[in-house]
């Protein structure tokens, strides 16, 4: 058996997916609309093993390529697919690159483990290791982009109070529209464990373990908008 002992974060999420992607089932549900544990999987293995169509993911406009390599890698039997996942990237895979899994696949593993996870079950939060939350906490960043478009200021903040404002709302708002109303509301800041912050940046709203502050019209605004990513 594989010793488990110097797993990074990374490797450790990619394990526990795999595990979970397995008991789940091909046709289990996940938070990722549309897609069945099958769905998500083939998503994971096109996404590291085929560099040429995972360029889809980002771009558009090669979105229908993407989709067609994904679903003939989801034509596999599903044991396989999984088995293809947790072997990890092949050798020719940018993300076999040092350094690069932790960089680019902690924060993917944990939010796809948590889609598998939470779906449908009403799992509760699990408690994640300090390393891990270290590196989901340094790739909070990514939030700027996801709410690139809410026009709230928002700032996350973690249990030891350490928080990062991720959100400005939009430029030149902050003085006022011509009928003489604010427009652009005051900050909201979200109070959670560092992987439920995560999870919540990330759209997946109804299952993160978070709690708003601020005025009722900035949470209105907030809730009220939608993203995900």
């Amino acid at each position: 058996m594989r010793s488990t002992a110097h797993e990074g974060p990374a490797r450790r999420e990619r394990r526990l997916l795999a595990d979970a992607l397995d008991a789940a089932g091909p046709g289990a549900p996940t938070l990722c609309e549309g897609w069945d544990a099958r769905d998500l999987t083939a998503h994971l293995v096109v996404r590291e093993g085929r560099p040429d169509a995972a360029v889809g993911i980002l771009l558009p406009p090669l979105a229908f390529y993407e989709r067609r390599v994904r679903d003939r890698a989801a034509d596999l039997p599903f044991g396989r697919l999984v088995d293809r996942f947790r072997q990890g990237p092949p050798k020719f895979s940018p993300f076999a690159l040092p350094g690069v899994e932790e960089n680019a696949n902690a924060l993917e593993f944990f939010v796809h483990h948590e889609d598998v996870r939470r779906a449908g079950t009403g799992a509760e939060p699990r408690e994640i290791s300090s390393d891990l939350e270290e590196v989901l906490w340094r790739r909070i960043r990514i939030a700027r982009f996801v709410l690139r478009n809410v026009h709230v200021e928002v700032t996350l903040v973690r249990p030891d109070g350490r928080a990062a404002r991720v959100s400005r709302g939009p430029r030149g708002a902050r003085g006022g529209g011509p009928d003489g109303a604010a427009a652009n509301p005051g900050g909201v800041r979200v109070h959670g464990p560092v992987g439920e912050l995560v999870l919540w940046t990330l759209g997946r709203r109804e299952v993160a373990d978070v709690r708003l502050e601020g005025d009722t019209d900035s949470v209105k605004t907030l809730t009220e908008t939608g993203w995900s990513l």
